[in-house]
């Protein structure tokens, strides 16, 4: 089984809805973006997936938050738009996208970080 990473960010603002604390008001944070995907097997040039194709694809998915009010953004509309969720959604987009890519390269794990000490992850 091989496995590869990448990581990237965004920065954007929300507020934790229900939250009685600080969080419930308007904050913002520069967002770490760690996405993992595993592969049985390598393509015909031996790659799981090019780094730089993995990133350009979780980067189009991130700029959709970037510089944005979270809470404006659907799902986050609807949904608190806590790490918890926001690493959900980033995980159930991107499953979608590599399904055109091929077969045997599913998403592992995607770690979203609101700050250098404090992260959350959502895998299958």
């Amino acid at each position: 089984m091989y496995k590869l990473m990448i990581e990237t960010g965004f920065s954007a603002a929300h507020q934790l809805r229900g939250y009685k604390g600080k969080c419930e008001n308007l904050h913002g944070h520069n967002w770490r973006v760690q996405v993992f995907v595993t592969s049985e097997t390598l393509n015909e040039i031996d790659l799981v997936i090019d780094f730089h194709e993995l990133k350009q694809i979780t980067n189009e998915i991130v700029s959709t938050l970037d510089h944005k009010m979270i809470n404006s953004v659907f799902p986050f509309t609807e949904k608190n738009p806590s790490s918890e969720n926001i690493a959900k959604w980033i995980f159930d987009v991107l499953k979608e996208k590599l399904k055109e890519k091929q077969n045997n390269l599913k998403v592992s794990t995607v770690t979203v970080w609101e700050s250098s000490t404090a992260s959350a992850s959502y895998y299958e």
